[in-house]
């Protein structure tokens, strides 16, 4: 297979560090479509408040798996009073300037273009992309890098009958603190990570009324900590069961941080070992513990946290949410207390949705994809939490068949990978990627 010309949809982190690697392995010419004007940052790294810290020390944040102080080195230079967790902003500059750079030096072989993907056809010997502007790409090989997706409509919430201004459905959007009372009280759907950023979001604007966080089970995101490093001297046993009791010993031995991090170098292909049964009951019973340990936040971003809860600003809440009806200009919401029957009532003024990203294809209203599934070149995977695609990212069709000219990238790749939302996974993923469409198959080792 002769590829050329890859066309790369969506500019964030993973469509960005795809264009990158494949000048580094001096593969195909690039073609990176990103709708914002800035490309190479993506929701993260540019719709975020200043306060909001990354989740990873700079240490393990460079962007080049061969050059692992490549990002410390760029902070010396360009922001030498940071260190540890930096601001994502700052993280956003430096993704900026790593594309900025790779298309100074090679202009010929990378192309931005400002628009959005609407359509997607395949052939024998390539792909053509249809954009809202009206123009067309013709490509050897297109990767899907939409990142994540907004977070589906919770159950029990109809937008259209609330009052105007009452409902914010896109965390990052700028309705989630605009023109809100001061000293109300406001839902929050969801308490994870995006919990924090909203909380950390509304404090920062001078909110200082009451936060409500709901979820299902009433987990927050917990601290890292300055823990000794820790290995396994075995592979960790792949029955789930098993693999539990494996962890909670060692969480004795060694503290549970460093038990959880010493599964990453195993935890992707524990899970492609998995069977489906096992990973839906991962899914059902373990994911909330998991990630509230797997994914931690800054110290002083869990200090803030705590002085809030402290101070009776942020309640988080285990709770099932059933309905939620205007009010007198508010809304009135009902939920389901976890462990109770009887169902309790808050009056707030604004409700955010932070219940994380949407995965199931069947409920996304995302244009490209809804085309692409429609015409089953693309399919759910089993778990309804992605796109499936193969062990080397190529996406399968309706008809069980993978296509190598069709790939995707980053968090919605997670049925087959799993860990594939954080830096160090995309990266590996992405260098994978270039070194198959640059067919760099003789390159060794983990560097480019």
């Amino acid at each position: 297979m002769t590829i050329d010309h890859v066309a790369i949809i969506g500019g964030g982190f993973s469509g960005a560090l795809q264009a990158i690697n494949l000048l580094r392995h001096d593969g195909p010419r690039a073609t990176l479509i990103e709708r914002r004007a800035a490309a190479g940052r993506g929701v993260a790294y540019s719709a975020a408040h200043p306060d909001h810290l990354l989740n990873v020390r700079a240490a393990s944040m460079s962007a080049l798996p061969q050059d692992p102080d490549h990002f410390v080195r760029w902070l010396a230079r360009h922001r030498p009073n940071l260190s540890g967790f930096v601001p994502r902003l700052v993280y956003g500059d430096y993704l900026a300037d790593l594309l900025a750079e790779a298309r100074a030096a090679a202009p010929h072989r990378l192309a931005l273009v400002q628009d959005e993907a609407c359509d997607l056809t395949l052939s024998e010997d390539g792909a053509t992309i249809m954009l809202a502007g009206g123009g067309r790409i013709d490509a050897d090989a297109a990767v899907l890098a939409v990142g994540n997706l907004p977070p589906s409509l919770p159950p029990g919430l109809d937008p259209e009958g609330l009052p105007r201004g009452s409902f914010a459905g896109e965390p990052w959007g700028p309705g989630v603190a605009r023109d809100l009372d001061p000293d109300g009280t406001v839902l929050i759907v969801g308490s994870g990570l995006t919990m924090v950023d909203i909380a950390l979001l509304l404090d920062a604007t001078g909110f200082r009324g009451r936060m409500i966080a709901l979820s299902r089970r009433g987990l927050a995101p917990r601290a890292h900590a300055d823990t000794p490093p820790s290995t396994l001297d075995e592979r960790p046993p792949p029955n789930p069961v098993a693999l539990l009791r494996h962890v909670r010993a060692r969480g004795s031995e060694v503290g549970w941080r460093a038990a959880v991090d010493e599964l990453r170098p195993y935890t992707e292909s524990l899970w492609l070992a998995a069977g489906l049964d096992e990973r839906r009951r991962f899914l059902r019973h373990l994911r909330a513990w998991w990630d509230v340990h797997r994914h931690r936040i800054a110290p002083q971003v869990s200090a803030r946290i705590e002085a809030l809860r402290a101070e009776g600003r942020l309640e988080i809440v285990a709770g099932k949410l059933d309905t939620a009806e205007p009010e007198g200009g508010r809304v009135a919401v009902r939920y389901r207390p976890r462990g109770q029957e009887a169902l309790a009532t808050i009056t707030v003024d604004r409700i955010v949705n932070a219940a994380g990203p949407q995965g199931d294809l069947l409920r996304s209203d995302q244009p490209l994809l809804r085309r692409l599934l429609e015409r089953g070149l693309i399919r759910p995977d089993p778990l309804h939490i992605g796109i499936d695609v193969t062990a080397q990212s190529e996406v399968i069709g309706a008809d069980g068949v993978a296509h190598d000219r069709l790939l995707a990238l980053g968090p919605m790749t997670r049925g087959t990978f799993w860990e594939i939302v954080a830096v160090p996974d995309i990266r590996r993923q992405t260098w994978s990627v270039a070194r198959k469409l640059a067919n760099a198959h003789w390159v060794g080792g983990e560097g480019l």
